[in-house]
């Protein structure tokens, strides 16, 4: 993976000012460690009249596919067996625009104590990109970069020379050249783009990812004419971090207008609101519904099968009632996204004492899930198929026992109160089904009544007299023997 930079100068201002702007000697070439591998920075040429720097990554593939799988996770996006074979050590990606900002940071920060006064200088800039991943093709990629002040040279690379009937692959070779731009400029634009134009990440995308790219994109982004794709692409088209995105570059370009701070504006949009109650989000109702139920019965060594993102493992561990809080998921990714959420890495040793993740699938018993006061298996049920439900009932009422389950579903009949969700859909791709108030309710008896369970419902969020709750929640509690023998 391969990028240069090159200027040009005379003996008043040199070119090889150009190391001074990247903060890397012309003549040393310097190596520096990636998360995927490792990065360096040499000047094939550096004289008064010409200066070139290029950045080369050498991607570890062995790490690529130790740390991420898949799509957005460090493989190719669209191949079964993309952690093998795949572009990423060979095409500019995010993992190059990641290296540019791990390597340059002070550029791009337009930064430089020895010159102070050279980041502000706009200078004759020439880019190139040999192996551009462009989805969109050479249209997109002029789209892009030609409102930003850049002479864009696209060729597109044929799927094979000797065979042109083939037609071109999705790579084009990228020459960049401009006299109005600063190195910083130049770098930030790419940083964003690249990514952009690749239409994939290999890290999961979370929301500081949104302060990233205003970052980047300060000064320019807000005016762009492809502004909503840019924000779209580089957030792998999370739509509430999409929106959110959006909302902040409109108030950058409202405090453009009228020579404003956004502070300002962004205040004044409060003050007006302030007086408006947000509802709380379904989700926020479901876990305080949890961890009141959770709270009642007393528990201190808590289960939370399905754990997903970590969310209510992040919520138990708030509490200090809860001594002992173990997260598990069949998906490693949901786990490594939980983990970092947790900032398990980082967090306190008596606080990590408490938490545990690790992965599992609730079709299967499982000796680790003994011996806990409660377990919670929130969303979790709809997203097995009916056939797979005994297995998950057995491994969980049969086997692991915890004293208390709690157990939240959809309930199918509040859908109708969705304005956004079409008839007949359920609320998620992946639900397998969604039950009534009554079919939840005779499904959770039975499985009270098989294993020595006593269970009760409740509502959770806004019980419509119609339709109901938009969720149900069963709270199972075991019997004691005295009780199991009199049932």
């Amino acid at each position: 993976m391969f990028l240069t930079v090159t200027t040009t100068g005379t003996p008043e201002h040199p070119a090889t000012d150009l190391g001074f702007l990247l903060h890397k000697h012309p003549e040393k070439a310097q190596a520096f460690s990636t998360s995927y591998g490792r990065a360096h920075v040499l000047y094939p040429e550096a004289d008064d009249q010409r200066c070139t720097a290029a950045l080369l990554l050498e991607v570890d593939a062995v790490a690529l596919v130790r740390r991420g799988k898949g799509k957005g996770r460090g493989g190719a996006p669209d191949a079964a067996l993309a952690q093998y074979v795949n572009d990423r050590p060979y095409a500019a990606s995010s993992l190059l625009a990641v290296a540019l900002s791990a390597v340059f940071t002070s550029a791009m920060r337009g930064v430089c104590r020895a010159r102070p006064e050279l980041p502000s200088q706009p200078r004759p800039l020439r880019i190139e990109v040999p192996a551009l991943p462009a989805r969109g093709g050479p249209a997109l990629v002029r789209r892009l970069f030609e409102p930003l002040g850049w002479t864009v040279t696209v060729d597109p690379v044929p799927l094979d020379a000797r065979f042109p009937e083939w037609g071109d692959s999705r790579y084009v070779r990228l020459e960049l050249e401009s006299t109005r731009l600063t190195v910083a400029e130049a770098l930030r634009h790419l940083y964003v783009l690249l990514p952009v134009l690749d239409d994939a990440k290999h890290y999961w995308v979370a929301s500081d990812e949104v302060d990233k790219l205003l970052r980047a994109g300060e000064g320019w982004l807000p005016q762009h004419p492809e502004q909503k794709l840019i924000t779209s692409r580089y957030l792998s088209r999370r739509w509430s971090l999409t929106r959110e995105a959006m909302e902040r570059l409109e108030l950058v370009r409202l405090a453009e207008t009228d020579d404003s701070e956004v502070e300002d504006i962004d205040n004044a949009v409060e003050a007006e609101t302030e007086t408006e109650e947000k509802p709380t989000p379904l989700a926020v109702q479901r876990r305080e519904a949890i961890l009141a139920g959770l709270r009642a019965t007393g528990a201190a060594r808590v289960l939370d099968l399905g754990c997903g993102q970590g969310q209510l493992v992040q919520a138990l561990l708030k509490d200090p009632k809860f001594t002992e809080i173990v997260g598990v998921d069949v998906s490693v990714r949901a786990l490594t996204i939980a983990s970092r959420r947790l900032k398990l890495d980082r967090m306190g040793e008596r606080t990590a004492s408490r938490v545990q993740l690790f992965q599992g699938s609730l079709a299967y018993t499982d000796k680790r899930l003994k011996g806990y006061d409660a377990a919670v298996l929130s969303e979790v049920i709809e997203h097995l198929d009916l056939p797979r439900l005994p297995a998950l009932e057995y491994a969980v009422f049969g086997a692991a026992r915890p004293r208390t389950v709690l157990v939240t579903t959809p309930n199918v009949e509040y859908n109708v109160r969705w304005e956004s969700l079409p008839a007949g859909h359920v609320r998620h791709g992946d639900h397998r089904f969604e039950w009534t108030r009554a079919q939840f309710r005779a499904w959770a008896s039975s499985v009270a009544e098989r294993h020595g369970y006593d269970v009760e419902f409740t509502p959770v969020g806004p019980d419509d007299p119609e339709v109901g709750p938009p969720t149900q929640m069963a709270t199972f509690t075991q019997r004691t023997e005295k009780e199991a023998k009199a049932a």
